[in-house]
């Protein structure tokens, strides 16, 4: 599949992958969740599991497939987690844990230093039509990125 290699970043996308805290996935089962749903590959470019592991998905110079008409212009990043339990029932919680939160900074501080004018955000402040990632990613680096996130 030919694409047009992403080269102007200006957004450092937050998901979550919309699981129960005790379901623990990676890039695996995302992969073959996202390739279900058409897409040719994970769309996003890395998951963070529920012990801290990070997991690659896209490479950092090819689009993923995390927010329709900003794919071309962001990096994407997915914690595992983030609903109270599965299925279309399931309500928002920022149920990650401390192991994710501190491994979602070493990401976006090494994206950040590649590309120091890019904007962090959640996929919620592109597409407000979703609640993802669960928790408020603006107000969490207004607070400083602390260890307890902030509610939706």
């Amino acid at each position: 599949m030919k694409y047009i290699p992403l080269t102007n970043v200006r957004y450092l996308v937050v998901h979550c992958a919309a699981t129960p805290a005790k379901m623990d996935i990676g890039a695996k089962e995302i992969d073959r969740w996202h390739r279900e749903r058409g897409f040719f590959s994970l769309g996003y470019h890395y998951v963070i599991r529920r012990n801290g592991t990070i997991e690659d998905g896209r490479p950092l110079d090819q689009p993923g497939a995390h927010v329709r008409q900003y794919n071309s212009v962001s990096l994407g990043v997915c914690l595992v987690g983030g609903v109270d339990k599965g299925g279309p029932e399931g309500k928002p919680e920022a149920n990650f844990t401390p192991e994710q939160i501190y491994m979602l900074r070493i990401v976006l501080d090494e994206w950040k230093a590649k590309w120091p004018n890019a904007e962090i955000v959640g996929h919620r402040d592109l597409d407000a039509g979703k609640a993802c990632p669960s928790f408020n990613v603006k107000k969490w680096i207004e607070q400083g990125r602390p260890d307890v996130l902030p509610t939706p």
